[in-house]
């Protein structure tokens, strides 16, 4: 439960504001949500620019999809952020956006490659894409459904990413580590190629992890015999 509801409207628009300065949402793309009690949302206008957002502009949703409150029409994608919400309990706010690095493998529907970044693997760890669906209904919204318990940021196939957690600084911290490796995959394939590191090194990666509180689906039983660093198509072997 957030009381202050006015304040969690103000962080709205502040990461609205940096989802539009970092070039993660043109014109009127993208859209934000904070649940604030077990039935009522905070959630982000359609048509509206992320980048100016003020505190009432934004309405409030129940768990339906219903608005409940608000003088504009919430975003079209609420249903999406809605399914995040019931299969993740811990999960308090929702971020989808359109970071173009990132967005720029969904279309490829390219994997994201694994152990090359060590940052990359403490924070991340496996990144999914999810099968096309046309956004806004809740087809589309069943799309997260195979991965959102296994990973804090989904790639949506052809469309951009959407990340979340037990804030609105959070969820938006995965899209911005996202978007800054997907950039640097790219770069690093122009000059000539990705060096890996060992299953070896990835390994102690993941046993830090879990020290350090992360949870990692390679760290469970299910997946002890796969290879850790799963990298077929970007490596091009």
């Amino acid at each position: 439960m957030i009381n202050n509801v006015h304040q969690a409207k103000l962080q709205i628009c502040e990461i609205g504001r940096r989802i539009y300065n970092k070039g993660f949402a043109a014109a009127n793309d993208g859209n934000i949500t904070l649940r604030i009690s077990d039935n009522e949302v905070l959630c982000t206008p359609t048509m509206h620019s992320k980048g100016f957002l003020k505190p009432d502009d934004i309405c409030t949703i129940d768990m339906t999809g219903k608005q409940i409150a608000g003088r504009k029409k919430r975003s079209s994608e609420a249903l999406l952020h809605l399914e995040i919400f019931r299969n993740r309990p811990d999960v308090k706010s929702v971020v989808h956006c359109h970071p173009p690095h990132a967005t720029a493998f969904a279309v490829a529907r390219e994997p994201i490659p694994q152990c090359i970044l060590p940052e990359v693997e403490v924070f991340l760890g496996d990144i999914p894409i999810t099968e096309y669906e046309t956004p806004g209904g809740q087809r589309f919204a069943d799309t997260i459904i195979p991965f959102v318990k296994k990973t804090n940021v989904i790639i949506l196939a052809n469309h951009g990413t959407v990340s979340y957690g037990e804030d609105v600084e959070r969820a938006y911290w995965w899209t911005e580590i996202l978007d800054a490796y997907c950039r640097i995959l790219i770069l690093a394939k122009s000059l000539g190629g990705v060096n890996y590191l060992s299953h070896e090194k990835s390994r102690e990666l993941l046993e830090l992890k879990q020290k350090w509180g992360f949870s990692d689906p390679r760290n469970t039983d299910e997946y002890k015999n796969c290879d850790i660093c799963a990298n077929d198509i970007f490596r091009g072997s």
